[in-house]
């Protein structure tokens, strides 16, 4: 597999939903690479909360103002979408040194798979650090603030979606 400009890096995830840890990464990444891609998988696997179309939505409301960003859903495998993109980098977050075994595993995965890929890890702003999306939907489901957690627009689709 062929990858194109190494400066195009694809940050994967569910997004279910996009937080303001999400972002600090998003953020901090498009002054790092030419552009980021922002790789909303459909997982139905997980079972999201929110839908494919959503997700994307608001993820593209989060990032609209970082011009470098552009956000697609995927269904595929990961080492596909990024060929599509013509992408050589995997952007991905690491919270706590819990999550490094976990994103070790699945970046020689992807290496394996495509030995061109890169994986890049970036630790969000200490703030950010405690943020999950699990913890902001249990929140929301519980009716309790995630303002200081995510964006305004994604705090409003939360609360529609969870007093239907």
């Amino acid at each position: 597999m062929s990858i194109g400009n190494a400066n195009i890096a694809v940050y994967p995830g569910t997004f279910d939903p996009i937080t303001n840890g999400h972002f600090d990464l998003i953020e901090r990444g498009a002054r790092l690479f030419d552009k980021v891609v922002i790789a909303v998988a459909e997982s139905p696997g997980k079972r999201p909360n929110l839908s494919l179309e959503t997700r994307i939505a608001l993820a593209q409301t989060v990032c609209e103002a970082l011009p470098n960003v552009e956000v697609v859903g995927f269904s595929n495998l990961l080492t596909t979408m990024m060929h599509e993109q013509g992408a050589s980098i995997i952007l991905r977050g690491l919270r706590a040194i819990s999550d490094f075994e976990y994103e070790l595993q699945l970046a020689n995965m992807n290496r394996a798979q495509n030995p061109e890929l890169e994986s890049v890890f970036l630790t969000p702003a200490v703030e950010n650090s405690y943020i999950s999306s699990t913890i902001v939907r249990e929140i929301a489901k519980l009716g309790g603030d995630i303002s200081p957690l995510v964006h305004p627009q994604v705090a409003e689709a939360l609360r529609k979606h969870y007093t239907n």
